[in-house]
């Protein structure tokens, strides 16, 4: 069980640390919005790559064969979501942000189901769990119900571990931002995010 649970804290880490779409919206919610706003949107995409894990541990094929039938389209799709929340990133105005925020303090949802929506739209996520858990050795045809589950959890665990780490640690210099540097990170977050929908959909495309 000791080896079970370290597998899945480091396949739980593996997932979430590639600095994607996800990653660079959490950073820029830390440091424009607090701590708190960082780790709603990370539980927003835990919640997403928890519910890949449970179809990649329990063999749901039916779904596997739909998303492995339709990846060209699903990515596509995730890639214009990506692309448009880029853009509205890029124009939104942190201080009037900052100004919404200080009359509206129930906005985590928001940033959950924001979080849990872009991640969703990225359902080729299970062909990573299925690599990872064929690498590790970690979830069988041999592996019980309750270890599937157990094992589950351990991702899980995992995946919190490095975005309560990356959060932490990116509050830590959101002192040193004025306005002007929010609007820098901003922008900065919404040309990163197209850049990297547009480098998808090229690939998509020529590759």
């Amino acid at each position: 069980m000791i080896s079970m649970l370290l597998k899945g804290l480091i396949i739980g880490i593996f997932v979430s640390a590639p600095v994607g779409p996800i990653g660079i919206l959490c950073l820029q919610r830390t440091l424009n919005r607090g701590r708190a706003h960082g780790i709603a949107t990370a539980l927003g995409a835990t919640l997403s790559d928890l519910l890949y894990a449970v179809i990649a541990a329990f063999s749901m094929s039916f779904i596997i064969d739909f998303i492995t039938l339709h990846q060209s389209i699903l990515q596509l799709i995730g890639t214009i979501i990506v692309f448009l929340f880029g853009l509205y990133t890029y124009r939104n105005n942190p201080v009037r942000e900052l100004s919404k925020m200080n009359n509206d303090k129930k906005n985590y949802l928001q940033d959950f189901l924001t979080s849990f929506g872009l991640t969703i739209t990225n359902p080729l996520v299970i062909l990573l769990f299925i690599a990872l858990f064929a690498k590790f050795h970690y979830i069988t045809d041999d592996t019980t119900v309750w270890q599937s589950i157990a094992g589950i959890f351990f991702i899980m665990f995992g995946a919190l571990f490095w975005w309560a780490l990356l959060v932490n640690l990116v509050n830590v210099f959101r002192s040193r931002f004025n306005i002007r540097g929010l609007n820098i990170i901003n922008k900065g977050t919404g040309i990163v995010l197209m850049a990297l929908a547009i480098v998808s959909i090229c690939y998509s495309i020529f590759f």
